[in-house]
């Protein structure tokens, strides 16, 4: 089975489907792992792991894919950008961005883009148990409204059990998110990446599919594909 699997991971790769293949990557190797693990033969236990360090170099060595944002492009809401890399196995979630703070700042609305993000996730297909959030603290007056809409968003998220874990940094610069399934995605502007709204009643507002978008990069890389041995 892990060597069909490996060898429909090939197939998509010569056709440039690398999502798929790396999915039957991960796949395949798994099952070869398993399968090292439950012989006691020596010789098929080195054959396995030559074949998997093989297909493990061709996975780690496939993926980086970016994604231009144009200025006031729209269609790129949280759920189109992250649904590829959001899968069933997907339990813990690792959030860096520097201005998860002020409601209002500069016009646009950090927290609340926080709080889209955690819906996104809550609502599926994955199982997410853990969110870890690194950001900073706000360095004005908001500061006593930034831990009151967080300590509010880590109540809610009790609710459906998940917990939000928040630590903050005044170093803090990069802005990237991670799952546990291996996935990095690192957006210039972070999850702050929309225009304001042009009112409280305008399209867009709600869905952010319609919302305009500020010019930005997004790098998608995989950064691991197997179980540790």
């Amino acid at each position: 089975a892990g060597a069909e699997t490996l060898k429909r991971a090939v197939q998509l790769d010569v056709a440039s489907r690398f999502q798929e293949s790396l999915v039957c990557y991960q796949e395949g190797i798994d099952l070869l792992l398993q399968a090292m693990k439950a012989t006691t033969d020596e010789a098929k236990k080195h054959r396995y792991q030559q074949k998997i360090s093989e297909f493990t170099f061709l996975s780690d060595s496939k993926y980086h894919k970016q994604i231009r944002i144009e200025e006031n492009a729209t269609g790129f809401g949280y759920e189109k950008l992250f649904h590829e890399y959001l899968t069933e196995n997907v339990s813990e979630v690792w959030v860096e961005d520097p201005y998860i703070r002020q409601v209002h700042q500069a016009s646009r609305y950090l927290l609340y883009n926080f709080l889209r993000f955690c819906e996104m996730l809550v609502k599926g297909p994955c199982k997410v148990k853990t969110i870890h959030l690194l950001t900073s603290y706000d360095e004005g007056g908001g500061r006593s409204q930034q831990m009151s809409a967080l300590e509010e968003i880590k109540q809610s998220l009790r609710n459906y059990g998940v917990t939000l874990n928040i630590n903050f940094s005044s170093s803090i610069h990069d802005r990237e998110i991670r799952f546990n399934n291996g996935w990095m995605i690192k957006i210039g502007r972070g999850l702050d990446y929309f225009k304001k709204p042009k009112g409280l009643f305008s399209i867009g507002y709600c869905d952010f599919d319609l919302r305009p978008c500020r010019e930005t990069t997004v790098d998608v890389i995989l950064t691991k594909h197997t179980k540790k041995m």
